[in-house]
């Protein structure tokens, strides 16, 4: 457990304390997380867990990563959401070269569980805890939201079996919805279409190229399982991402929209921004996420 003193963006002096390395499973050495919290709070917090980028390939809950795309300054990321009264914890999960899917939502399951199990020693809330992620991330970020009460995609095994992994609210960035319709999409955008190629990182992460597995596919779109009860939910998107096509935001933005209410749905397309743009890991822009998550979380 580290405690140091940062400078915010605004010049304001805040005490942070990073608890790194916890373990919230151990079947993995991925299973591990970070807690990043005001020092000397005492009065329970709701949580906001950080799911890192990286393709399902690489990227690190300390925000390295091998990818330019896929780094993330964790100060500066969690400064505006302690300000704003949360706890952050910030989790791996098992990356496509070591296990293929469903295992990593499995573990953003468990560590979700494992923040509810551990609320009293780290002054969290346990009922309000949001997920939120970029890329990679923001796919698990939306099947948090969507998938809280499908056995088969929860391994109760890796721990705290009593607790719920289901979220009050969650932040997608511009994560993937549906591997299948992503070439239909990019083609239409006229970008390269790529992710039916085997060596993609969709078909890697599922173990073969997505078009030869439609029914697996299925079971890892967070579009299979919107209905009603769904946590609400923030998507963002920028229109000029040559990653990941922008109708996949839009298309679970519409679906989960007729499912749990507009108002608890936002979608917001930022023209011509590209893939992990800085324009999203701004202090406002964050504050507007945040706008969003206050209004389930407090």
């Amino acid at each position: 457990m580290t405690s140091k003193s940062y400078a915010a963006q605004d010049g304001k002096i805040f005490n942070l304390t990073i608890i790194q390395d916890l373990a919230y499973a151990s079947q993995s050495a991925a299973q591990k997380l970070d807690i990043y919290m005001l020092t000397g709070i005492s009065n329970p917090r709701p949580v906001i867990i950080w799911i890192h980028p990286g393709g399902f390939i690489v990227g690190d809950k300390n925000g390295s990563a091998e990818f330019p795309l896929a780094r993330v300054n964790m100060i500066a990321l969690v400064q505006p959401m302690l300000e704003r009264g949360y706890s952050v914890v910030s989790i791996n999960y098992r990356l496509s070269v070591e296990a293929i899917f469903p295992a990593l939502v499995y573990d953003v399951k468990a560590a979700v569980r494992w923040v509810r199990a551990n609320a009293t020693k780290y002054h969290f809330n346990p009922n309000k805890v949001a997920a939120w992620g970029s890329s990679s991330g923001g796919y698990l970020a939306a099947m948090l939201a969507t998938s809280a009460d499908i056995p088969e995609l929860e391994d109760l095994s890796l721990g705290n079996s009593e607790f719920s992994s289901k979220v009050t609210a969650a932040i997608d960035w511009y994560g993937p919805t549906d591997f299948l319709t992503m070439d239909p999409q990019h083609i239409k955008l006229g970008q390269e279409a790529h992710v039916h190629e085997a060596s993609s990182h969709e078909s890697l992460l599922m173990g073969a190229s997505v078009t030869s597995i439609p029914n697996k596919c299925k079971a890892a779109s967070p579009m299979t399982y919107v209905k009603p009860g769904n946590a609400p939910i923030f998507i963002q998107h920028g229109t000029g991402d040559p990653v990941i096509p922008y109708f996949q935001s839009i298309d679970l933005a519409e679906k989960m929209a007729a499912a749990i209410g507009k108002e608890n749905v936002g979608l917001e397309l930022i023209e011509s921004v590209g893939h992990a743009d800085y324009v999203f890991f701004t202090e406002k822009n964050i504050n507007k996420m945040l706008d969003f998550l206050d209004r389930y979380m407090k």
